[in-house]
């Protein structure tokens, strides 16, 4: 397995990908729509997609990086948004290598960190970000949202 940078070329099996990431969010499949939102993102260069490819060339997981910055620190950080592995592929430690590629991203532009945030009910992402030295910060989360 490879896990490397996904640009427009990667557009269609990331697609695939992120449509069933937002499914298993309880979202409706919209694929038109999502191919739309990475293409702006990739073209404006708003995110980082990295994916992680099997030895059949095949996508089967992937992870969407936003920058954002703390003022505390007056640093970068990156918000780690995104981090899914088709349901046939998990088990494997691609979200392992998923995520330290995302870690070795933030030391190479100097970033203070990477956070990221997950439902109280994923169980699988509530061990994995730990074994992967994430600390759980004490701290409230507000979402204001425009309706």
């Amino acid at each position: 397995m490879k896990v490397f940078q996904a640009n427009s070329s990667h557009i269609d099996q990331v697609v695939d990908l992120f449509d069933a990431y937002r499914v298993w969010y309880r979202k409706p499949s919209d694929k038109v729509s999502a191919k739309a939102f990475l293409l702006e993102r990739i073209y404006a260069k708003e995110s980082i997609i990295y994916v992680c490819e099997n030895e059949n060339q095949q996508l089967i997981g992937f992870t969407q990086l936003y920058p954002i910055f703390s003022s505390t620190r007056m640093k970068r950080m990156w918000l780690l948004n995104d981090l899914f592995v088709h349901k046939d592929f998990r088990g494997l430690g691609v979200s392992k290598l998923l995520i330290q590629k995302a870690k070795e991203m933030a030391k190479s532009n100097n970033a203070c960190g990477i956070l990221l945030e997950t439902e109280k009910s994923n169980d699988i992402g509530n061990k994995l970000y730990p074994s992967e030295d994430f600390e759980l910060e004490e701290n409230n989360f507000y979402f204001w949202a425009n309706k």
